[in-house]
C-alpha cells in the first residue's frame, strides 16, 4: 500500500507517455495508458503529419471525458508536426493557425488540459535574416493572440509552447529565446510552456551537469513567471549537448542521464507539472522508462 506521501507525488507530478488513439480514444488511448501504468497521457487528435481537421464523435468524446475524470487523469493534445506559424509560405501559415484553433477546440471537447505546439521556424532566403525573423514573430503574434483571447477562461485548456531543438532557423529553442516569444504574445496568461528535455539540451542547456536542470527551470521561472511551466516532455538525448539534433533516447541511456530528471522532480516549480515520455519504446508494455521515472520521482522527495 503506498504511503500518503507517494500518493501525493503521483498526483503532483504524474508520469505517462504519448499513446496512440488507434482503436479509439477509450478502446485505444485510454486502454493503452492503463496497460502502461500511466498517470497522465498525451495524444494526437488527427494525423500528426497531415492538415486534415479531424472531427470527433460526440459520444466517444463524452465517454473519454467521463473516464478521464473517473481516473483523475490529466490529458494533453499534441498539435501536428506540420504546424509552423513562422513559415513564409502563406498556405502553411494559414493552415497552421487553423490547426492550432482546431486542436484547442478538440481539447475543450475532450477535457484535455492543454495543446502542445512547436514554436516554429522561419526560412532564411535572400535578404536580411533579422527582418525575416521579425516578420515571422509578427506572424506568431497575429495568429496566436486572437486564439489565446478565446481561451482566457481559467478552466479553459492552455496553449503550451514547446521550444524546438534549434535546427534550422528556430524562432524559439534556448530558454533565453522564451523572452522574445512570450513578449510577442504579451505574456498572455494562457500561454504556457512545455519543456522538452531533449530539445532544450540540444539547444545548449547544461542538463548533463550537476545543478544544470535546476538552473534551467530557475531561468524559465524568471522569464515566464510562476505557474507558466505546465508540462515536461521527459526525453534523454542520443546526441551531445548543443548538437541541435532532435533525437530522443530512453531515460538514462543518452547524454543527459538520470540526474537531470531527479533534479526536475525535486524542483518546487514542477509541483503539479505532468511528465510525458516521448522516448523509443515508451508505448511498449515492457518499457523501462515509466517505472524508472516513478522511482526517480519517489526518491526525490
Amino acid at each position: 500500500m503506498p504511503t500518503p506521501d507517494q500518493i501525493d507525488h503521483r498526483q503532483s507530478r504524474p508520469i505517462g507517455t504519448h499513446v496512440q488513439v488507434g482503436k479509439g480514444l477509450v478502446a485505444g488511448a485510454l486502454a493503452q495508458a492503463d496497460l502502461l501504468g500511466c498517470e497522465t497521457l498525451q495524444i494526437f487528435v488527427g494525423n500528426p503529419r497531415g492538415w486534415a481537421l479531424s472531427a470527433g464523435k460526440p459520444s466517444e468524446d463524452k465517454e473519454f471525458r467521463r473516464q478521464l475524470e473517473g481516473r483523475g487523469m490529466r490529458a494533453f493534445i499534441h498539435a501536428p508536426y506540420l504546424v509552423n506559424l513562422g513559415s513564409p509560405t502563406a498556405a502553411t501559415y494559414e493552415r497552421s493557425a487553423a490547426m492550432v484553433a482546431h486542436n484547442l477546440r478538440r481539447a475543450v471537447e475532450l477535457g484535455a488540459e492543454g495543446v502542445v505546439v512547436h514554436t516554429g521556424s522561419f526560412v532564411s532566403t535572400d535578404g536580411d535574416p533579422d527582418a525575416q525573423l521579425a516578420t515571422a514573430m509578427g506572424q506568431v503574434r497575429e495568429a496566436l493572440l486572437p486564439v489565446l483571447e478565446t481561451i482566457g477562461d481559467e478552466a479553459a485548456p492552455w496553449l503550451l509552447l514547446e521550444p524546438t531543438a534549434g535546427q534550422g532557423r528556430s524562432l524559439c529553442a534556448s530558454v533565453e529565446d522564451l523572452t522574445a516569444y512570450l513578449t510577442a504574445l504579451d505574456f498572455h496568461p494562457k500561454a504556457g510552456i512545455c519543456l522538452d528535455t531533449c530539445h532544450v539540451f540540444a539547444a545548449g542547456a547544461p542538463l548533463d551537469e550537476d545543478g544544470g536542470a535546476t538552473a534551467t527551470v530557475d531561468r524559465i521561472v524568471e522569464i515566464g513567471g510562476a505557474g507558466r511551466l505546465r508540462l515536461i516532455h521527459a526525453n534523454d538525448s542520443m546526441d551531445v549537448r548543443g548538437a541541435f539534433k532532435d533525437r530522443h533516447q530512453k531515460i538514462g541511456q543518452g547524454h543527459i542521464g538520470t540526474g537531470a530528471f531527479s533534479e526536475l522532480f525535486a524542483h518546487p516549480a514542477t509541483a503539479g507539472v505532468p511528465f510525458i515520455l516521448e522516448t523509443p519504446d515508451s508505448r511498449d508494455a515492457d518499457n523501462v522508462d515509466i517505472p524508472l521515472l516513478k522511482r526517480l520521482r519517489d526518491a526525490s522527495h
